[in-house]
């Protein structure tokens, strides 16, 4: 990138840390993020309710037990950046107006919904106090950040999201989908192994052997640890958007496929081999056996995307 300064060498003096040539670069430090960190602090505190409740809350809840893991993943994303040199820049507070409108709109919304008697569950009140906390924090970030280095850890910001729980509807729509998705691949498995099998709904009816995929069968908890390890591992591992994206959305089919392969296993032991399958440890506990059967064509898939970025990298060398 060319620089627009003109060749005259100005007085050292008359060029301060604010107004540096457009296109120098300069290291972050600790002391050019007080301001947010301070506005942080102040916030949290004003959150503070929604925050204790959050870390009282996920723990508990298999579905959410990553979320206390999720600012010290975002927090080690961008410790990994701290050498990296990002372009002279001033804050963009003009963006900081639409996060901080989010926010209040949330808000706003939820005490709308107090004000006329709506139902909220624990999970979307705290989707609510979540995600207005974190909209709020990122019109901070605008404030007092230089928009180049924002820039540049613009993934481990958008992270954060994850530590938002799901609202009861998306849940249950999420749910609903991989219930319904799963028992339609064990469906296809159990007829390409030619066994006979009558499909109604979600329930699968087997020789002396009925299977109902219930909610609880989604695989949603195993879904979104992999989707989130996915994000991570395209993040670090992958440079190009269309690859990054690729191995991130081969989640959801695989996640169909695993899924149903157990529903399909469990039919075939019940079947052939032991009819209390499904009052045995392996259709209870056995969900991290699957979970770890997935993450070969997982690891596979990341192996042969990163070759073939290498591949195209050595061909734009060589040209």
């Amino acid at each position: 990138m060319n620089s627009p300064i003109s060749h005259t060498n100005p007085a050292p003096s008359s060029v301060d840390s604010n107004s540096r040539a457009a296109g120098s670069e300069f290291l972050p430090s600790w002391r050019q993020f007080r301001g947010l960190i301070i506005f942080a602090v102040a916030l949290a505190v004003l959150f503070y309710r929604p925050l204790l409740a959050l870390l009282e809350f996920a723990p508990h809840k298999e579905l959410y037990s990553h979320i206390l893991l999720i600012p010290f993943i975002s927090g080690y994303l961008i410790w990994i950046k701290r050498r990296m040199p990002v372009a002279e820049s001033r804050p963009n507070r003009a963006l900081a107006l639409a996060p901080l409108l989010a926010g209040a709109s949330l808000l706003g919304l939820y005490r709308f919904g107090l004000g006329h008697h709506w139902t909220f569950e624990t999970t979307d009140y705290l989707a609510v106090m979540t995600l207005a906390f974190l909209c709020f924090l990122l019109s901070g970030a605008f404030i007092f950040v230089p928009r180049s280095y924002l820039k540049s850890i613009a993934f481990p910001i958008a992270f954060l999201i994850f530590c938002v729980p799901f609202p009861t509807f998306l849940q249950d729509g999420i749910e609903a989908f991989f219930q319904k998705g799963s028992a339609q691949v064990a469906y296809v498995m159990l007829e390409a192994a030619r066994m006979p099998v009558l499909k109604t709904g979600t329930n699968l009816l087997l020789p002396g052997f009925p299977i109902d995929v219930e909610p609880e069968c989604s695989g949603i908890h195993s879904t979104l640890v992999l989707f989130i390890t996915s994000l991570v591992a395209a993040h670090m591992f992958l440079k190009t958007p269309v690859r990054q994206w690729l191995f991130v959305l081969f989640i959801i089919p695989l996640a169909l496929l695993r899924n149903g392969f157990r529903v399909f296993t469990l039919g075939e032991i019940g079947v052939h081999f032991y009819p209390q399958v499904l009052d045995s440890w392996f259709h209870h506990h056995g969900g991290p056996i699957f979970f770890l059967l997935s993450l070969v064509p997982l690891f596979l898939l990341l192996i042969y995307l990163m070759k073939g970025e290498a591949r195209q990298r050595e061909a734009q060398t060589g040209s």
